[in-house]
């Protein structure tokens, strides 16, 4: 289902939030979080990941939310047309992924 231009897609229990679909990952990385609503979190985390990205050029956003062991692995990252320093944009994923006060507000958020 695509709304506001994003596609929101949910099959099997996994939630998939992309900007472009299919939905693909040239760039990614990968948290778990506590079990919390699944559309609201993915939306917090594709808006973070797309501001530490925003200048990556050909950027698309991808936000894939599994159930995993009574918590949720969330995957971020996206599509990149384009050359990419892949290991430099997944360490800005990673880094977006594991700060700590961002991660209270995506859960105080979903919540």
């Amino acid at each position: 289902m695509a709304r506001d231009r994003w596609h929101i897609v949910e099959e099997a229990g996994v939630l998939t939030v992309a900007r472009r679909w299919p939905a693909r990952f040239d760039v990614a990385a990968r948290t778990v979080l506590p079990v919390v609503n699944k559309v609201r979190l993915a939306r917090q985390v594709r808006q973070d990941v797309w501001r530490a990205l925003r200048r990556l050029k050909g950027f698309a956003p991808v936000v894939r939310v599994a159930p995993e062991g009574g918590m949720l692995a969330v995957t971020a990252g996206g599509q990149v047309d384009g050359p990419v320093a892949r290991a430099q944009a997944e360490a800005r994923i990673a880094g977006v992924l594991a700060d700590a006060g961002t991660r209270e507000r995506w859960i105080r958020w979903a919540s």
